[in-house]
């Protein structure tokens, strides 16, 4: 048995840089054709010009991998900087409440202050789509539900600005993107499989560990069925968030699940165990496409077969490693093929 997809994206990605960025790579480039690479390296992307270089050095070691940039939204963002990223091409604008997740120290303290509700003004005339890290400063299986209240003033006030809510996690938010038409969502792999119980219910499991973190059956199932069902609003963005076994294993544990290794093949399995393969394409591509305004330059055509494979125990960088999600875990789907062109 056979299934193919065509052009997917990961419209959610965290490569890093230095050495980690090297040894992750591939697992998101060689069978996606893009990805919308988050900011928060140790030295957030603040910058056209970091934004540049950070793009040219990705590009450097894999050019069949679109990079869609984003840029940090920090409290001296301007006017100028926006014009300058729209010049480059970039039309995401990543907001991180401070302190919320990985190297988010340098994100916003009050996200409705006359300074940023002024950074979303320019940012909706320009035609930027805003992509958020929902979450409050409150009790962490209620974070994202609490930032609703900002997302919907966002959304009211700014009709014409395009807004994401990314790595959705909690099913009390699927409201907003019924209720107001310029507000959609990302999907991870692991919130619409996973649930608290497998982080904590038989012993800690660190690597499990993610932001927002997982919540309860109720809230995996309606966000499965969000996927399931290619909800027009939602694309498929993994948030693999790639952190050393050292950050792992320690009483401060880094909050992230690195998924990029075997994740279509997942997405393939788990599409097919709920006789939803006819969604996939839209979920992993065509929503991405049309909800974001791409033009993809390069096309991909992946090929999977029926065929056992077990995910890696772990990817190794320098003297530690890295534990991917499922690790060990044997799939009954492979990839067969990836045929590749870039336009010129």
């Amino acid at each position: 048995m056979q299934f193919t997809l065509k052009n997917p994206l990961d419209m959610h990605l965290h490569l890093r840089d230095g050495l980690i960025l090297e040894n992750v790579l591939k697992y998101s480039a060689n069978p996606f054709i893009g990805g919308v690479v988050m900011p928060n390296l140790s030295t957030p992307i603040t910058t056209v010009d970091l934004a540049s270089s950070y793009r040219l050095q990705i590009a450097s070691l894999y050019d069949h991998f679109e990079v869609i940039s984003t840029l940090y939204i920090t409290p001296s963002l301007n006017k100028q900087t926006l014009e300058n990223a729209k010049n480059l091409g970039i039309k995401i604008l990543k907001l991180y409440p401070k302190g919320a997740t990985t190297n988010s120290q340098n994100g916003l303290d009050s996200i409705l202050e006359e300074n940023t509700l002024e950074i979303f003004s320019l940012a909706q005339d320009m035609g930027f789509i805003l992509s958020i890290h929902a979450e409050s400063a409150g009790f962490s299986m209620d974070r994202e539900f609490e930032f609703l209240q900002i997302i919907q003033e966002i959304a009211i006030n700014y009709p014409k600005l395009q807004i994401i809510i990314e790595h959705l996690s909690d099913r009390r938010s699927i409201d907003m993107i019924e209720k107001f038409s310029n507000v959609y969502a990302t999907l991870t792999l692991h919130h619409i499989t996973l649930t608290l119980d497998d982080l904590l219910g038989k012993g800690l499991n660190p690597h499990l560990f993610c932001k927002p973190i997982l919540k309860t059956p109720k809230d995996r199932d309606a966000l499965l069925s969000l996927a399931l069902c290619a909800h027009p609003k939602v694309s498929f963005g993994s948030d693999s968030a790639p952190h050393l076994l050292s950050k792992k294993l320690t009483s401060n544990a880094s909050a992230g699940i690195f998924s990029s290794p075997c994740l279509l093949e997942q997405l393939v399995e788990l599409f097919e165990t709920h006789h939803a393969l006819d969604k996939l394409q839209a979920f992993v591509s065509d929503n991405a496409i049309k909800n974001y305004g791409l033009t993809p330059k390069i096309n991909k055509t992946i090929i999977f077969t029926k065929q056992e494979q077990s995910i890696p125990a772990y990817i190794p960088v320098g003297e530690d490693r890295i534990v991917p999600l499922n690790a060990c875990q044997t799939l009954q789907w492979s990839i067969q093929a990836i045929h590749s062109f870039k336009e010129n």
